[in-house]
């Protein structure tokens, strides 16, 4: 039976996706014929709404594949009309639509900053950019060195995405660990955190220069799949997914935006330690989870 939910399941999600996909590349393809301001929001709407549809079918596949006990600890006072920008730990796949599914109603729906590869995902890629979802290429060290130029590619991804946010309300969603967790990266990486790897300044960092004043607050979420560990986009698609914890505050934008805003090398290091006392409270957050589960 899991594994014939989960051929059902991988269908059902192909097909949403596909349309999604469908709708938000013609919305931006009708967006680039119509430039002007009032066509841009009417097609940017148009594509939100889409993703929205989108969001509220995966909710109602999640609920009716799998028997969740959902643990939402909510200290938020959020709004639908409101500028947000979100952080929050990543575990798997299936944190996508677990904060899509909880946030859908509550405030506008998330754009991800994602990895460049993603673009080329069939349907998915082409979804997010419609979407007008920031791509970052992740660049080593050797390339770097060969075009330091390139260190700035990124951040003139996100400004130009985040310009096209700035008319329309807008959740701007930053994985400030860069990647999923696995026990194997948090020792590769040799991360201070028992359940978090370590956060990255760097996307967030862009995403507060590029529209930081807009923001009217940061949304802090954690994360967590307590009998759900190992494979929880696995487990949803099959309908095994039991728990699902989600923690959410916010805090003040002010705390973060200066630091941002002054670009110095004393202002990095204190936006730094910012989003490590944010990440070790998450942490301590996780802790709690588990060891009460």
């Amino acid at each position: 039976m899991p594994y014939l939910l989960l051929i059902i399941s991988v269908i059902f999600v192909t097909l949403n996706t596909m349309m999604t996909s469908i709708t938000t590349s013609i919305c931006a393809i009708l967006k680039f014929i119509f430039p002007w301001q009032s066509s841009q929001l009417f097609f940017s709407r148009l594509a939100n709404k889409s993703m929205w549809r989108w969001a509220t079918f995966n909710y109602f596949m999640l609920q009716k594949f799998n028997r969740i006990e959902w643990k939402i600890n909510n200290e938020a006072e959020l709004k639908k009309d409101g500028w947000y920008l979100m952080l929050s730990n990543h575990l798997s796949w299936a944190d996508i639509v677990i904060l899509c599914s909880v946030f859908k109603d509550k405030i506008p729906m998330p754009k991800f900053f994602l990895k460049q590869e993603l673009l080329y995902v069939p349907f998915v890629g082409l979804a997010c950019w419609g979407l007008d979802m920031p791509f970052i290429k992740r660049l080593s060290k050797k390339q770097l060195m060969k075009n330091p130029k390139k260190r700035f590619s990124d951040m003139d991804s996100i400004r130009k995405s985040c310009n096209k946010f700035q008319h329309i309300p807008t959740t701007v969603v930053n994985y400030a660990e860069g990647t999923r967790f696995t026990n194997d990266k948090k020792q590769q990486t040799n991360s201070p955190y028992e359940h978090l790897l370590q956060a990255k300044t760097g996307g967030f960092n862009y995403a507060l220069q590029a529209m930081g004043e807009q923001f009217d607050k940061i949304i802090d979420v954690t994360i967590a799949y307590p009998e759900n560990t190992q494979t929880p986009f696995k487990d949803l698609l099959m309908g095994k997914l039991t728990r699902i914890d989600v923690h959410i505050r916010t805090l003040d934008i002010n705390d973060a935006l200066s630091p941002a805003q002054e670009n110095t090398p004393k202002a990095k290091a204190r936006l730094r330690e910012y989003l490590n006392n944010i990440w070790f409270e998450k942490d301590q957050r996780l802790k709690d989870i588990y060891k009460n589960d």
